[in-house]
């Protein structure tokens, strides 16, 4: 029986997160907090309303939803079966699937069309690498029930509005590339058309190409290969394949972003990793991040809800990559400094907690953060230490509860940016006069 004494478990290997699975300590969380706060915000005023999915889901519902031939279904997936009941359950890869689901079962749709949108963790099983993680984190959003290339245009342009309260700017920043997947039948003709058009070059196919080359021909032309560029770049084009309706849907698309005046690339070689999509498509890539320059892709996916078991009704979505979003905020200085509170206090004496907690609580209450310095294995700590403690918070403000200014009925406020303003003293009962003077801008 291995050694489980005290000394045997002080010298064990600490535990590690899982490889992939990254933690986010306070001042990375604050960031995400700002971030997270300005989407939800926008979302808002665009009328897109909060839905909350399970992390596990029936595998069932990534296989018949994202298509057997992926590479997500393939390889890609988290899943196990249940030892209590056999069933077959998966950590959600994507978020779009889930989401739908829950439409079906809640029948959601019944007063109407639906804009919702959703934040979490995601988890695929891949080689970790900068900006992409096997659990990620997106914000995705849904336009359920809306049929027409108005909301198609609507959603694209509020992704604009998201670049711009971030402050990032078009065409240096982030760029958008376009295309159209047309309908099932007109992707049927295309597809045979590239296998024909590959099988007479199948000398200068990968591994993956030849595999993919019969089961899901559209994937081949998102290879990252660069051997293949000259025979993905001669490959039929789904455009050139597009009846009257599909093109009509794209040229009304392009017309409304063209009279909103965002400027964007007609990619025919952009496609979508899930089997689901259909008519128009959208990625918007950045140049800060090398080559997984994508921040957020989506499209329409007019067929998906009927494919889940639900009423036909068509649907538009997106999403976005936190990660990757949080790289491209640092990469162009567009975070936010790190949080700081109002204010810390500094306790000479324990002994005036019974005062100073409710008044601490009181300024609270009013709006403010303040930290207040706890003592240690050997009390309060010197006034040098909590100074120090004080400054090191990035509060502007230390609020000084000394012997002195108790005795007198007052609290010392410290400026702690201005190294030439002095203390002053006010009233403990005048909260709110305490409170204007730690919101004001000068010391």
């Amino acid at each position: 029986m291995a050694d489980q004494t005290p000394a045997a478990k002080a010298t064990a290997a600490p535990l590690v997160a899982v490889k992939g699975m990254n933690d986010l300590l306070p001042d990375e969380a604050a960031k995400w907090e700002w971030v997270e706060g300005v989407m939800r915000a926008l979302l808002a005023r665009w009328g897109y309303r909060n839905l909350r999915t399970p992390i596990v889901e029936p595998t069932a519902l990534f296989v018949r939803g994202l298509g057997e031939i992926t590479d997500i279904v393939e390889k890609e997936m988290f899943s196990w079966v249940d030892a209590m009941n056999d069933d077959r359950l998966t950590l959600r890869p994507e978020a779009t699937a889930g989401i739908v689901r829950a439409v079906n079962e809640h029948n959601a749709l019944y007063n109407g069309p639906l804009r919702i949108w959703q934040m979490g963790p995601m988890f695929r099983h891949e080689r970790p690498q900068k900006g992409r993680t096997r659990q990620f984190h997106q914000l995705d959003v849904e336009a359920l029930g809306h049929p027409g290339p108005d909301v198609d245009a609507e959603i694209i342009l509020m992704l604009r509005a998201l670049w711009q309260a971030f402050g990032l700017a078009e065409g240096r920043d982030i760029v958008l590339e376009l295309n159209s997947l047309g309908q099932s039948e007109e992707r049927r003709a295309h597809r045979e058309a590239l296998i024909e058009h590959f099988e007479r070059h199948a000398e200068l196919l990968d591994a993956d190409a030849r595999r993919r080359l019969h089961s899901n021909p559209l994937r081949i032309l998102d290879t990252k290969n660069p051997a293949m560029e000259p025979v993905v770049a001669s490959a039929p084009q789904l455009l050139q394949f597009l009846g009257a309706a599909s093109l009509a849907h794209f040229d009304a698309t392009r017309a409304m972003l063209d009279a909103a005046g965002l400027a964007y690339t007609v990619n025919p070689r952009l496609v979508r990793g899930m089997d689901y999509y259909n008519l128009t498509v959208f990625e918007w890539k950045s140049p800060h991040l090398g080559a997984q320059s994508t921040v957020c892709g989506g499209g329409r996916y007019d067929q998906l809800i009927e494919t889940l078991g639900g009423k036909p009704a068509p649907g538009i979505g997106f999403g976005l990559g936190m990660e990757r979003l949080m790289l491209l905020l640092e990469a162009t200085a567009k975070l936010p400094p790190a949080d700081a509170p109002d204010a810390y206090a500094v306790l000479p004496d324990a002994a005036a907690l019974p005062r100073v907690l409710p008044l601490l609580a009181a300024l609270r209450a009013q709006g403010l953060a303040i930290v207040m310095h706890a003592a240690g294995k050997d009390g309060q700590g010197s006034m040098k230490s909590q100074f120090k403690r004080a400054d090191a918070s990035g509060a502007r403000w230390a609020l000084v509860f000394g012997a002195d200014e108790m005795a007198r009925g007052m609290v010392g406020l410290k400026p702690l940016r201005d190294a030439t303003a002095a203390q002053e003293l006010v009233p403990l009962a005048d909260v709110a006069a305490l409170a204007a003077r730690l919101r004001a801008t000068g010391a």
